[in-house]
């Protein structure tokens, strides 16, 4: 009978044979001879190996890092890590003993092999000193594991229940608490229930991954305990055709229409106080919309933007300003071309405290709290500026993270994203919501900013300031338009829209409803044109007579080249400081006879 062990391996040094099992099961025992258990020893693992490899290339890093916050994932994991810990252990050991009594037992060889004790003999200190660094050195990475694989466990558990209150610094906000309160309008019931039951924020089943789905993007100030949502980004993805449209609606907005319901009761028709102050205002009305303290300014926000938007908002996401800050920082800040300067003599810290913000243009690298305030500055700029601003941080950051940066700061950045992101999305959906993201470029991706002056006017009033009200009509039409115009198209005719040119349009060919039918027209180019019931200076030129007052034709250049191809001819530079529009379109008898598109 041929023995167990091979004779010729007398002598091998016990440490050898435990560290190269370390490297790999069985290792150890071919080392020593043993070559039947080196082969079962080392058969699991290449298998395991092999396994996971396998799902690896068919299922793709995307999908790979959607199972990667999925709960069953993390506690696989966990348990795969603890078997492979103890697998490992065993084979060390069972190498080591093996080594030890091919050492002590003095035989020549010859015949079958006594089958060895557990320890071998009784084994000298220098033997399982290095035993045990062996064994500390494989258990580091498995500990290792276990603790990255917790912190993903805690972190995907704060930011995938929005009920975790004790997830964040300083808890929730205070109820109803508001910098902000209602200046005007209808005075909210004090008394919770005496308005109905609540009602929920979506009432419509799971999305099936094939319908357009909408998803709510919070920037949260909550400095001084308030809760106010300064960034309010629906993000709307029709996975049919693999377009992404972002819709941001400015802070200051005023009137917004409040959803059906008990809320419509306390408020009125229009919610009077700034958007903004709306999830505030509804966050301890129980009476008002479903879900807890934690959850219901969220529903109600989801709610009443998706009144506005004609959309079923179904799920949000937040991130807190502090935490965004900490994000960054432990990222190792973010490198942003800055392509125009950015001057603010009174942006606001915390405090109510005002400094001078002044960042030049070019290559910047920025810390969390100088990314912040260059995304947050909005005195000299139009809001459209300030969300182009925003997704140019998002982007460098996208572009600027990689796991060699992550690793170094993972305890920093787990707490950061716990503390700072919240949102009520279900885990489940992230696979799937990861794989239409990887088939979406970024040209198909377009951004509406509803600011004045096409999509709402501003204006300032004492009673509540400066506001923005909102011309619900045209912010309806976009959002309803948004996958049925062609990108290119709605690219332009978003630019031209922020160029905010104020256009009238007068009839001076007689031809009854002209005027109106053109400024319909114009207006579903993005141009921000009326009709107005007046009679021009001049009737009956053959052909189409534009204006531009005041030095309109330098400071609205795409609404100029508009103009001049839909109707083909010059623009007339005209000054008269007593004209309130920036370009005056006096049909002729040439004008063509223009009228808007069907709606979709």
């Amino acid at each position: 009978m041929r023995p167990e062990y091979e004779p010729s391996r007398r002598g091998r040094s016990p440490f050898a044979a435990a560290f190269l099992s370390l490297l790999f099961p069985g290792l150890g025992h071919a080392y020593l001879g043993a070559f039947h258990r080196a082969a079962w020893l080392a058969v699991p693992p290449i298998l395991a190996a092999a396994l996971v490899a396998g799902f690896a290339v068919r299922l793709g890093a995307v999908e790979i890092a959607g199972f990667a916050v999925q709960t069953w994932f993390i506690a696989g994991v966990f348990l795969v890590n603890l078997l492979a810990l103890g697998y490992r252990a065993a084979a060390i050991l069972d190498a080591w003993r093996i080594a030890r009594w091919l050492t002590s037992s003095g035989r020549l060889g010859g015949g079958p092999a006594p089958r060895p004790g557990f320890m071998g003999g009784i084994a000298g200190p220098l033997s399982l000193a290095g035993l045990v660094a062996v064994l500390l050195v494989m258990s580091t990475a498995h500990v290792a594991v276990a603790r990255y694989d917790l912190i993903l466990a805690g972190t995907a558990s704060c930011v995938f229940d929005p009920e975790n209150l004790g997830c964040r610094a300083g808890g929730a906000p205070e109820p109803g608490a508001s910098s902000e309160p209602i200046a005007s309008g209808a005075e909210p019931s004090s008394a919770p229930g005496t308005l109905g039951p609540a009602v929920s924020a979506s009432t419509a089943p799971p999305w099936d991954g094939k319908s357009r789905l909408n998803i709510l993007l919070l920037g949260a100030d909550e400095q001084g305990g308030a809760h106010n949502t300064d960034t309010m980004i629906t993000v709307s993805i029709d996975p049919a055709t693999n377009q992404v449209v972002l819709f941001t609606i400015p802070r200051d907005t005023v009137d917004v229409p409040v959803p059906p319901g008990p809320a419509r009761i306390a408020f009125g028709p229009n919610f009077p106080g700034k958007i903004n102050n709306w999830f505030s205002e509804v966050q301890n009305r129980p009476d008002l919309f479903a879900g807890s303290d934690a959850t219901r300014g969220y529903n109600g926000l989801k709610s009443i933007l998706g009144q506005l938007y004609g959309l079923d908002i179904r799920y949000f996401v937040e991130v807190n300003f502090d935490g965004f800050e900490r994000v960054v920082d432990a990222l190792g800040g973010v490198t942003i071309n800055v392509q125009i300067p950015v001057l603010d003599d009174q942006y606001p810290l915390p405090g109510g405290v005002l400094e001078r913000l002044y960042i030049p243009a070019g290559l910047q690298h920025m810390s969390g709290t100088e990314a912040l305030a260059y995304s947050r500055s909005r005195k000299t700029s139009t809001d459209f500026d300030r969300a182009a601003r925003q997704q140019r941080v998002l982007v460098s950051l996208r572009r600027q993270t990689d796991i060699a940066q992550i690793i170094p700061s993972i305890d920093t950045l787990a707490e950061a994203l716990k503390q700072s992101v919240r949102t009520d999305m279900p885990r489940e959906l992230v696979p799937q919501l990861l794989n239409v993201a990887e088939r979406i470029g970024s040209r198909s991706i377009r951004s509406v900013i509803f600011a004045p002056p096409f999509y709402g006017e501003e204006i300032f009033v004492s009673a509540r300031g400066y506001v923005i009200e909102p011309n619900v009509t045209r912010i309806r039409t976009a959002v309803r338009e948004a996958f049925t115009i062609d990108p290119a198209f709605a690219l332009v005719r978003e630019a031209i829209a922020q160029e905010g040119a104020r256009i009238w349009v007068l009839n001076g060919s007689g031809r009854t409803g002209e005027a109106t039918n053109l400024a319909a027209y114009l207006e579903s180019n993005g141009l921000a044109a009326t009709a107005p019931q007046q009679q021009p200076d001049t009737e009956g030129l053959p052909t189409t007579t534009i204006r531009a007052y005041n030095g309109a034709e330098d400071r609205f250049p795409l609404t100029i080249a508009a103009l001049k191809q839909i109707f083909e001819v010059a623009v007339e530079p005209v000054t008269d400081a007593t004209v309130p529009v920036d370009l005056m379109i006096i049909t002729g008898q040439s004008t063509p006879q223009l009228t808007p598109p069907p709606l979709p």
